[in-house]
C-alpha cells in the first residue's frame, strides 16, 4: 500500500524501536523523509509562545544533507585572507556549537577527523566555534598557511563534529540519575536520525565508521531511539550485522510520488536481492517509458555491483564500445553537484534509450545474472 513520506514518518515513530535501519536508492527520498520525521517529532513553532515548552532542537538530533549545507566557505578573495569554513548561525548550530564548546570536545573532533582523513591535516576552531581553518602540520611546530580542504574532507569533518557530539550525548544520557549528568541539555532528547553519513570514504574506512556507529548505538542505555538511512549496501550490511536488535526496511518510491516502507529480514542481498531489484526497477521504467534522472544512478549502481562481483577494478570496463562516451553520459546524470550552473536537465528521449541499451548490454554479456536469478539469492550473488 502506497503512502506519503509523512505517513511513513508516523509509521517509524509508532514502531517504537531502539534502532531502525532503512535502505533506499539515491533519489528515493531519504533526506526528505528525515525532514518529515523531524517536523513530526519537533514541529516548527513548538514552544515559541511558552517559555516552559520543550525546544524542538532538544527532541531530535539529526544529520543529513541539510546539516552539511550549514557549513560554507569564506574565501575572502578581495582581502586575500585565509579560507575559513564557517558555520551558518541558526538555533540548531548555535545550540550545537555551544554544547561542543562547553563540553570541550574540539580535541576529540580533531582526533576523529584525522583518523579518517590525514593525521597531518589539522582543524583549528575559532574562539566562538563559528569558523574553522585547516593547516597541514609538518612536524616542526609549524604548519602550512590555512588551506581549503576537499569536498570529501569537508564532509568528513562535518560528520566528525556530529559523531563527537553523539558520543557525548550517549555517554551523558547513560547516567541514570538526571541530576548527576554533566548537562541537562539532552534530557528531553528522543531521537537521532542519521541520513547517509560520509560516502566519500573508502570501503575500509566506511566499514570502520559503520562499526563505530553501531557500537555507539549498542552502548546507549537510555530510551534514545535511532533511525539510520543509507544508499550504500556495504554500510547497510555492516550495520545489519553489528546491531543485535533492529528493524530493517527498504524504502521504495513509486512513479506517482508515493512511497512504501517494506519490512526486510537479512542483509541487502538476502533480504531484497539488491542487484535483482535494481534490474527489475530499471526494466519496469524502460517498459513504461518513465526513465528519469535517478534511473541513471540505479544503472550505475548495477554496473558497480556487477564489476565488484566479477573482479573488475573499474565498473566502466563493463561498458560497451565507446566506453568514455557512455561513461560521460552516466556521470552527467549521477553527479551530486548542486551548483546552479551544473543543473542537469531531465533526460531526453535518446538519453532514456541509453538506459535500455546499457542494461541490455550488461544482462546479455555477463551470464551470472541468469544463474543468480535461477538460484534465488544463492551464493553466486554479489556480496555487498
Amino acid at each position: 500500500m502506497s503512502k506519503t513520506l509523512k505517513e511513513i514518518a508516523e509509521e517509524l515513530r509508532a514502531a517504537n524501536k531502539k534502532a531502525q535501519l532503512i535502505y533506499a536508492f539515491n533519489g528515493t527520498g531519504k533526506t526528505r523523509l528525515s525532514r518529515e520525521f523531524k517536523q513530526l517529532v519537533a514541529p516548527k513553532g513548538n514552544g515559541d509562545d511558552d517559555d516552559d515548552a520543550i525546544s524542538p532542537r532538544e527532541k531530535i538530533l539529526y544529520y543529513n544533507a541539510f546539516t552539511e549545507d550549514l557549513f560554507y566557505w569564506d574565501n575572502d578573495l578581495e582581502e586575500d585572507a585565509a579560507p575559513k569554513l564557517k558555520i551558518q548561525p541558526n538555533t540548531y548550530t548555535d545550540w550545537l556549537l555551544t554544547l561542543l564548546k562547553d563540553l570541550g570536545q574540539d580535541a576529540n573532533i580533531v582526533k576523529y577527523f584525522q583518523h579518517f582523513s590525514n593525521d597531518k591535516l589539522t582543524p583549528h576552531f575559532g574562539e566562538d566555534y563559528a569558523e574553522v581553518t585547516f593547516t597541514l602540520e609538518r612536524g616542526d611546530d609549524k604548519g602550512t598557511e590555512p588551506l581549503k580542504i576537499s569536498k570529501g574532507e569537508e564532509s568528513n569533518f562535518i560528520w566528525s563534529v556530529f559523531y563527537t557530539l553523539l558520543d557525548q550525548v550517549i555517554t551523558i544520557l547513560n547516567v541514570a540519575e538526571s541530576e548527576n549528568r554533566e548537562t541537562s541539555q539532552f534530557d528531553q532528547l528522543e531521537y537521532v536520525f542519521i541520513d547517509d553519513p560520509v560516502s566519500s570514504l573508502d570501503e575500509n574506512h566506511l566499514i570502520e565508521l559503520a562499526v563505530n556507529l553501531a557500537g555507539l548505538i549498542k552502548s546507549s542505555k537510555s530510551n534514545l531511539k535511532f533511525i539510520i538511512t543509507t544508499h550504500s549496501p556495504l554500510f547497510y550490511n555492516v550495520l545489519y550485522n553489528e546491531l543485535n536488535s533492529k528493524a530493517c526496511y527498504l524504502l521504495e518510491r513509486f512513479e506517482d510520488g508515493t512511497f512504501a516502507l517494506l519490512d526486510k529480514h537479512g542483509d541487502s542481498n538476502k533480504s531484497f536481492s539488491y542487484h535483482l531489484y535494481l534490474k527489475q526497477t530499471l526494466e519496469k521504467a524502460i517498459a513504461e517509458n518513465t526513465v528519469q534522472k535517478y534511473h541513471f544512478t540505479l544503472l550505475r549502481n548495477l554496473y558497480e555491483k556487477t564489476a565488484s562481483f566479477l573482479g573488475y577494478p573499474k565498473w566502466s570496463e563493463l561498458l560497451p564500445d565507446d566506453k568514455q562516451a557512455y561513461l560521460n553520459r552516466i556521470i552527467q546524470f549521477t553527479s551530486h553537484s548542486t551548483l546552479s550552473n551544473e543543473v542537469v536537465a531531465e533526460p531526453s528521449g535518446p538519453e532514456k534509450n541509453t538506459v535500455g541499451l546499457l542494461l541490455n548490454h550488461l544482462v546479455s554479456n555477463y551470464g551470472f545474472w541468469q544463474q543468480a536469478e535461477s538460484t534465488a539469492s544463492a551464493t553466486v550473488e554479489p556480496q555487498g
